[in-house]
């Protein structure tokens, strides 16, 4: 992928160097980290309730000082020779410029999203979140937020390597920045609020994944029509990617049996087959996952 080719972005801050407190764990209150039943309790408490843990773990983390959480005056731009942050930059300023022609021709204006880099735990307006969440993106301040250790992770532990591929996890994100602006991530919160089912195959958190990947691709489609950066094998890379993180592989893999009705992302042929979708044709209305009957 020829990235050097876009425009690098002035909205990606750099919290990598805000320690916020050390250890291994969550911290919230007196300082010491959330045990792995405490999570695996607010967990549960989530999927009872049908609030969004991190939410619940914001609520908890509320007592945190200000010193402990990374703010606007402590975050700067990255340094200028960090390679893997340009390339941050390079394709975060490109969705920028892709989703703002997108919706000046249907008369909306875009708003752009602040890409977060941090390193082992950031404070969101979703709560706090270690690098093992991975990439997320949080509508509460419309913000993404990425740990670079997960491009690692990604090509040694699901053997997905690439700049392309590192580029469809920055698209999928800002999709649902997208999905924000259109009010679809505001109906999910409402369907959930209704105790509305979430989770489980054709599920709507299924259904809001799959169209971010749809998304992803639309911007693939878009930003390749106008910079010609793709070089042989980079949409192989991405559909690698999105086959290699769908809820029926991740959970044959960590449990050794699949679960439909836990599935939150899609499986590995749903999330390949949206992407492929949005990149066919580059059209936001041929990603409507919500009235597909078959996703």
């Amino acid at each position: 992928m020829l990235w050097k080719k876009g425009r690098r972005s002035d909205n990606v801050v750099d919290a990598r160097g805000d320690d916020m407190g050390g250890g291994g764990g969550m911290r919230f209150g007196g300082g010491k980290g959330l045990s792995l039943g405490a999570i695996l309790l607010i967990v549960g408490i989530g999927w009872i309730t049908g609030q969004d843990p991190l939410q619940i773990l914001g609520q908890l983390t509320g007592q945190m000082t200000e010193q402990s959480a990374p703010t606007s005056q402590t975050r700067q731009a990255p340094p200028a020779n960090d390679e893997q942050a340009e390339f941050v930059r390079s394709i975060l300023g490109d969705t920028e410029d892709t989703w703002g022609a997108i919706f000046q021709q249907v008369g909306r204006q875009y708003k752009d999203p602040t890409l977060v880099l941090f390193s082992n735990r950031v404070n969101s307006a979703c709560g706090l979140a270690t690098s093992a969440t991975g990439p997320f993106y949080c509508p509460a301040d419309q913000k993404v937020y990425l740990d670079m250790a997960f491009f690692q992770e990604m090509a040694q532990r699901f053997k997905a390597a690439g700049d392309f591929a590192q580029a469809y996890v920055i698209a999928h994100e800002v999709g649902h920045h997208v999905q924000t602006l259109l009010g679809v991530s505001a109906k999910i919160q409402a369907a959930r609020q209704q105790g509305r089912q979430m989770e489980g195959d054709g599920g709507l958190l299924v259904r809001q994944e799959l169209q971010a990947d749809c998304l992803a691709g639309v911007w693939a489609y878009n930003a390749q029509k106008r910079l010609n950066w793709l070089e042989p094998g980079d949409i192989e890379e991405a559909l690698n990617a999105a086959n290699a993180i769908g809820d029926d592989r991740l959970q044959q893999q960590g449990q050794g049996r699949v679960v439909p009705d836990s599935f939150t992302h899609g499986t590995s042929a749903q999330r390949v087959r949206w992407f492929k979708t949005g990149f066919a044709q580059g059209q936001v209305g041929q990603c409507d996952t919500f009235a597909a009957k078959n996703l």
